[in-house]
């Protein structure tokens, strides 16, 4: 029990640890707590994502949730987390379990619990999963559910088409990029059901991810920028392992950062729509001077979808969004999902050049840069270091004055420059990160060489 810890988005670990065993105490932790909100007996949807044992873990929940009563959603293949989280609030579920760990290598696996609203799971209830913990216990094999494999894509391709107005992307090219993952048939599929001419890469299963980690980030995404140029393309996009999350290349920018696209988004849904927006601490302040602009507000919070979905359903946001690529709309599950925002992208681009659209942003707002660096620090020494850190921060970072500090999610200093740096643990990995914004690349490179300097001799 002492090896399962559910951190930002779930519980993952190497296969040596994510074991069977624990894996179904995890089922039977979900069960009991169901049981004690009064949800005893109510149908699941269980997910997995295109790992080599993630089925088999699948299979292993939804036995042991099924002996306690519960019948099972299970899909017949592996599936983009974000459709599970449609489908409880389609088909009016308990909850799911989703067996994934995203973006992390393949000798990793992980699970995670999405409640009934179809948004993360907040801490109470992960906590509460937590003190669960046990072996698996049987109702009588006549009070047993079943388990039914159905498919999540259908209903959750026809909700988005609804949700932005069925678009017309015929004469759009785009290069998809499944990394391997479960996007792969799904992504793809949307934006051709929407018109638009769609060239394939990395779209055949691989459970190691051709010896790529799937996570979509700049260094990972060089073929797909290549790809653009070389099929004079408008749009290239990826979803990482589970597609929750998106990124974007563009013919001018290549990789687009993941700010521009979420200000790019939110000048988008302004157009037509009103609202705030949320943004994680470590997101781009270029969401601020948007809303400033057009009269709305936005909310802060500390890194985790869990808890931008968790703003977004207080504030009625038109967007939700992190650095870090996941971002959700209002009339959608409150859950990150990389395929509605590859649809979305492509709607905006063939409107707009989504290139001309962030020029724009730039020349009316100024210049963005951002940056993050990590620290390894082991995870029993992450307290530790924040604890330090609180005692030794300067009143000045890099030559400019420090006028506030932002302490929702570690240390996030903000300078009288309008830069800031930013210091937290890591959610899922033994590191310390280190964020910085910025007027010029340069500065941001100041800011994170003086962020590591306060950090490391902390560990």
């Amino acid at each position: 029990m002492d090896e399962i810890e559910f951190g930002t988005d779930g519980w993952r670990d190497t296969l040596d640890v994510f074991t069977e065993p624990r894996v179904r105490m995890v089922g039977q932790a979900v069960a009991s707590y169901l049981e004690d909100e009064g949800k005893g007996g109510e149908p699941l949807a269980i997910g997995y994502d295109a790992r080599e044992t993630s089925r088999g873990f699948a299979e292993e929940l939804a036995h042991v949730l099924t002996s306690n009563g519960h019948d099972v959603y299970l899909p017949k293949r592996d599936c983009p987390t974000p459709l599970v989280a449609h489908a409880i609030v389609d088909r009016d579920l308990a909850g799911a379990l989703v067996v994934t760990a995203s973006h992390n290598p393949p000798e990793y696996n992980g699970v995670k619990f999405i409640p009934e609203d179809g948004a993360p799971a907040l801490p109470e209830v992960t906590e509460a999963i937590e003190d669960r913990l046990q072996t698996p216990q049987k109702a009588p094999e006549e009070e047993w559910g079943t388990t039914h494999e159905v498919d999540f894509a259908v209903p959750h391709e026809e909700h988005c088409l609804d949700l932005l107005d069925h678009p017309d992307l015929s004469g759009l090219t785009v290069v998809y990029d499944a990394m391997h993952g479960s996007g792969r048939g799904v992504t793809d599929a949307i934006l051709e059901e929407a018109g638009a001419e769609v060239i394939r890469e990395r779209c055949e299963r691989d459970p190691d991810f051709g010896g790529t980690p799937p996570e979509p980030d700049r260094a990972n995404l060089q073929g797909l920028a290549l790809a653009v140029d070389e099929h004079d393309a408008d749009l290239g996009i990826a979803n990482d392992g589970d597609a929750d999350r998106i990124a974007v290349v563009t013919p001018d920018r290549g990789y687009l950062d993941e700010n521009f696209f979420f200000a790019a988004l939110y000048d988008y849904l302004l157009e037509d729509d009103s609202g705030p927006a949320v943004r994680t601490v470590s997101t781009t302040f270029l969401i601020d001077r948007i809303a400033e602009a057009h009269g709305e507000e936005v909310h802060e919070t500390p890194v985790g979808f869990k808890w931008v979905a968790e703003a977004m359903g207080e504030h009625d946001a038109l967007v939700g969004g992190e650095e870090s690529g996941g971002f959700s709309m209002r009339g959608h599950v409150r859950e990150k999902d990389g395929v509605l925002m590859g649809l979305v992208a492509a709607t905006m681009a063939a409107e707009r050049d989504i290139d001309a659209r962030v020029d724009a942003l730039l020349d009316e707002h100024g210049e963005f840069h951002q940056d993050k660096v990590s620290v390894d620090c082991p995870d029993d020494r992450k307290a530790h270091v924040l604890v330090e850190l609180a005692d030794r921060l300067p009143d000045e970072v890099a030559g400019k004055e420090v006028v506030r500090v932002n302490e929702a999610d570690g240390f996030k200093v903000l300078l009288e420059d309008g830069s800031w740096l930013l210091v937290r643990p890591s959610g899922t990995e033994p590191k310390m990160r280190v964020y910085a914004e910025a007027g010029s690349e340069d500065r941001v490179d100041d800011l994170l060489d003086a962020g590591r300097d306060l950090v490391e001799p902390l560990v």
